[in-house]
């Protein structure tokens, strides 16, 4: 839309790093930071206040970017998903 910023991982205050991340067969991720589910079924750990443990909080930047699991690299910036997850945790309009 006019007059609203582009949608960019950047400037989203990693909104959907509060979101459930499952691990997939391909994924290279630091054993430390993921967990096992009830089902038991990999995911990525998160912390005590949600946010994932490979979010680095203080420039809520991933710290493994390159070594992300497939569903990040699959999230798109603006899409559906993020502009819901954007509105719900950060207050955005969206």
């Amino acid at each position: 839309m006019r007059g609203e910023p582009a949608v960019a991982c950047a400037t989203c205050e990693a909104c959907c790093c509060r979101l459930e991340v499952m691990l997939t067969a391909g994924d290279d991720i630091p054993a430390a930071l993921t967990r096992q589910d009830r089902w038991g079924g990999w995911v990525m750990a998160r912390r005590d206040d949600g946010w994932c443990a490979a979010l680095d909080r203080g420039t809520m930047l991933c710290r493994i970017y390159e070594r992300r699991p497939m569903i990040c690299r699959e999230y798109r910036a603006g899409g559906s998903d993020c502009l819901t997850q954007r509105a719900s945790l950060s207050g955005f309009a969206g």
